[in-house]
């Protein structure tokens, strides 16, 4: 299967000129759309679908910061397509059992009722994890020339891309608690609507 990266001429950087992405995309698209080939046989047909396909598919993957990098470890590691995420640092973990601690202490103190000194304290924390969130995503992608220069030079990456597994999983696991936090206090914004990651 042909990887992202090589669908749009690039190398397996992080840095990516974001303008020059949607351009090539549109070109792709155009190039692969199905409604110029009506007049080809069917095999050719379905190939052009699934060209176009893989064009969208690969935008997606590639136009987000985090996305891309979580595409990137997936296709370093072999696993391009997996789910599977690797878990979130023990200290982390250890210290989000006091927030889900606190929260259910004030849950048994005021019921489903959260408003007053217990409701202000829960979106205190929450306000404090929220910036703790959007922190790792700007560490992950003060990172990224780290990243190129090592795929220039040739050096290991495995290091840098164990520190980005650690940081993505622990922003997962951060969105995770303040989704909790505001389910609990019935603040939730995307109640109906799926969450975007980044």
């Amino acid at each position: 299967m042909t990887d992202y990266f090589t669908v749009f001429g690039l190398s397996r950087k992080l840095g990516v000129d974001g303008e020059a992405l949607q351009r090539r995309f549109y070109e792709l698209s155009r190039q692969h759309h199905p409604d110029f080939h009506q007049g080809a046989g069917a095999e050719r047909q379905a190939e052009v679908l699934g060209q176009s396909a893989l064009v969208n598919r690969a935008y997606r993957a590639l136009r987000e910061p985090l996305a891309r990098v979580e595409y990137l470890i997936a296709l370093e590691e072999g696993r391009e397509g997996a789910t599977d995420k690797p878990k979130a640092p023990r200290e982390l973990l250890e210290e989000m059992m006091e927030v889900q601690e606190a929260l259910e202490e004030a849950k048994a103190a005021q019921g489903t009722n959260l408003a007053g000194e217990a409701g202000a304290r829960l979106r205190e924390e929450r306000g404090r994890l929220e910036e703790r969130y959007v922190a790792e995503a700007a560490a992950v992608i003060a990172r990224f020339p780290e990243w190129d220069r090592l795929v220039e030079e040739g050096g290991d990456r495995r290091p840098l891309l164990e520190w980005f597994k650690q940081r993505l999983a622990t922003r997962a696991y951060l969105r995770t608690v303040i989704d909790d936090l505001s389910d609990a206090l019935g603040e939730r914004e995307d109640q109906h609507v799926s969450h975007r990651r980044h």
